[in-house]
């Protein structure tokens, strides 16, 4: 049984008339939470950006989530990314509205109509990341670890079956980063894939896992000892 929710084999992924990889293998399976690290323009972020299909493969196999992104047409784009959860450094939340008005609005731009289940399913993933009584804050009112909490949150609301996760601890603490990775390992152990792109190697020797490297156009696995 294929328990992959990452599958990729022989992928080029260009950009700007530039190969940023070649001939690119990786798999990680339901659940797995993996780190992945390089070089500033070793392609993390262009990584990324081809798994929710803001850079289409140039060629090979890229199934994500039971997708193939090689055929996605650009109208199925936004339905496939409700699969996923995309967690940003900089936390992107609009900053003109408070947190239950920003998770509502992207239950009710993915679908989502009833008052009541909007409600409850805020309510619990505000309860999942411990974040009960600030629904009513605007996101100014937060701290860096309040906020990168409430993205995470967002990024659950439609049970993704990946987090993707770009530098989530790049603005933060290390006691506020701490906290947000051993979040993001609880919620991998609830079944949810989780990729972090980070440079943060504190935290990847405090918190072991998976990791692997972007370098030379491809990816290699790498023991965080050698780090």
């Amino acid at each position: 049984m294929n328990t992959n929710v990452i599958e990729i084999q022989k992928v080029n992924i260009d950009q700007k008339h530039q190969r940023v990889f070649e001939n690119l293998n990786l798999n990680i399976s339901k659940g797995e939470f993996v780190y992945l690290i390089g070089d500033t323009g070793s392609g993390k972020s262009s990584l990324l950006k081809s798994l929710y299909a803001e850079i289409k493969i140039s060629s090979g196999k890229m199934i994500i989530a039971d997708t193939n992104l090689k055929s996605i047409k650009r109208k199925q784009i936004a339905k496939f990314r409700r699969k996923l959860g995309i967690v940003f450094q900089d936390f992107q939340l609009l900053t003109d509205r408070s947190i239950f008005e920003n998770l509502k609005f992207v239950l009710k731009a993915t679908g989502w109509r009833e008052k009541e289940k909007i409600n409850n399913r805020i309510s619990e993933v505000l309860e999942s990341v411990n974040l009960n009584n600030i629904k009513e804050k605007m996101p100014y009112e937060l701290s860096g670890g309040e906020q990168q909490r409430a993205a995470i949150a967002r990024a659950l609301l439609n049970n993704p079956q990946i987090i993707l996760a770009d530098e989530p601890t790049g603005n933060l603490d290390p006691e506020k980063s701490d906290k947000i990775i051993k979040l993001l390992k609880e919620i991998s152990l609830n079944g949810t894939t989780v990729l972090i792109a980070t440079h943060d190697y504190p935290i990847i020797k405090k918190h072991k896992a998976r990791t692997i490297k972007c370098i030379n156009k491809g990816i290699v696995e790498i023991d965080t000892s050698t780090i």
